[in-house]
């Protein structure tokens, strides 16, 4: 199996990719696309089935194009889930430890999805499929997709994040439950994609005290580095305001907070926030479990999930992302916690901030690095190479992305101690990885 979950096979010298197979299979296959490299094939008929082959437990596998992994047995998926991380280090020449998966429920686990016209999209289509249910959905959210039709769904893209975790924080952050006759969907917050008013038709969480706004980068926040939105000002007013931040406006009908390993986190649904937390504690708990300091850098650090954690083990925080808006709601979070925010990329960070921090503070104690999809920057990787944090701990959605940003991490003198496997999303080909790299000063 290769990334993307395809299994491959060769037929006269040329590579076929088939898709819903498990490896050692033995297939009647048709081909439904040729290129002159490769061709995609669908399955016929199964002529030799694989132990590990098992009835999908969902009614619209195959059909809606979430989950490609939910034939397999749940084991042997985290297992063929590793190999592909594994194999991936293994083409930029970098030697693994065992790799550990860190994994908590098959299904039930997604706290967080976007609806189109109230149903998921076909595999590689926009058409809609209407569903009552999903497997891998939270409990929340499964039973709103119950009880609402498919015809009394907000039309168009909408956010929806509902789970056990998530909680009505009207006393310590000014939070409240819109009131609402359907009690039972009090855990769950729904958002059109661009709306600016709240639709009270399903309760959701709302932040409505402007308190909870910083205007100067919260207690023991940097004021240089944060200015509060002001919704209400005008915008050549708010242009003199809000140097970083500018334009961020907190629309109570899109927030939500939860309880992470018992810390208070909110966020805006809108934008992203791990959809598994029973895995992202998990990842907490390992992530901070070595470390400790004076100074530590978070750096990609949306919301401040991470560095909520990490106040706890070190004397200062220091945030960067490049997301203003994700960079509010790390302010709150960070509120009363000593730190520093810069609503910037990483490339402009390194370059106008970091020699003067590391002169000032000293070099940081350990580095947390949470990058997009296409991994770090190449002006980061390289002023953390030359710099050489002692320990870097380095988290990644892209498996292959991670291990070329590794293989200049081994190049600096860094040992790959640990590797770990986030099984954030079961049933899906989808991988997302921990690694701990530590550096060991020769002189």
């Amino acid at each position: 199996m290769v990334l993307g979950g395809d299994c491959i096979g060769q037929i006269d010298g040329k590579t076929i990719f088939v898709p819903f197979a498990v490896p050692g299979e033995k297939l009647k296959i048709e081909t439904v696309s040729c290129k002159r490299d490769y061709e995609t094939a669908k399955i016929v008929d199964i002529l030799e089935s694989s132990a590990h082959r098992i009835k999908p437990p969902c009614k619209f596998y195959e059909i809606c194009g979430g989950c490609n992994m939910m034939h397999i047995e749940s084991s042997f998926q985290r297992q063929l889930r590793s190999d592909m991380l594994k194999s991936c280090f293994k083409r930029e020449k970098i030697e693994t430890p065992e790799i550990i998966a860190l994994y908590d429920k098959d299904g039930g686990y997604r706290c967080r999805f976007q609806f189109h016209d109230g149903g998921l999209s076909m595999r590689q289509s926009n058409t809609v499929v209407p569903i009552d249910s999903c497997f891998i959905a939270s409990d929340e959210i499964n039973e709103w997709l119950n009880a609402v039709p498919q015809e009394q769904r907000p039309k168009g893209r909408i956010h929806v994040f509902g789970g056990s975790c998530v909680v009505d924080d009207t006393e310590s952050s000014g939070a409240t439950m819109a009131s609402t006759a359907a009690a039972s969907f009090s855990r769950l917050g729904l958002s059109k994609a661009d709306s600016k008013a709240p639709n009270r038709k399903f309760p959701r969480l709302l932040i409505e005290s402007p308190e909870l706004i910083p205007s100067s980068g919260g207690a023991g926040g940097d004021a240089n580095n944060f200015y509060r939105s002001a919704p209400k000002t005008s915008k050549k007013k708010k242009k003199a305001v809000n140097n970083f931040f500018s334009g961020t406006i907190l629309n109570h009908s899109n927030i939500a907070t939860v309880v992470i390993s018992g810390k208070k986190i909110v966020f805006d649904i809108r934008g992203f926030f791990q959809s598994n937390v029973g895995v992202l504690e998990k990842t907490v708990d390992i992530l901070c479990s070595d470390l400790s300091g004076k100074n530590v850098l978070d750096m990609y650090s949306g919301a401040g999930t991470f560095s909520v954690f990490l106040a706890d083990k070190f004397e200062k925080v220091t945030m960067v992302e490049h997301n203003r808006d994700a960079m509010v709601f790390a302010e709150i979070n960070m509120k009363g916690r000593p730190h520093a925010a810069y609503g910037l990329s990483g490339v402009k960070w390194v370059s106008e901030h970091a020699s003067a921090i590391v002169k000032n503070e000293g070099n940081f104690d350990a580095v947390v690095i949470d990058p997009p999809r296409s991994g770090i920057e190449r002006e980061v990787l390289s002023w953390l190479c030359k710099t050489h944090p002692l320990r870097i701990r380095s988290l990644s959605c892209d498996p292959a992305t991670h291990a070329r940003d590794a293989s200049f991490f081994v190049k600096a003198g860094y040992k790959l101690s640990k590797l770990y496997l986030l099984d954030f999303y079961p049933q899906t080909s989808h991988i997302e990885s921990l690694a701990f790299f530590d550096y060991s000063n020769p002189y």
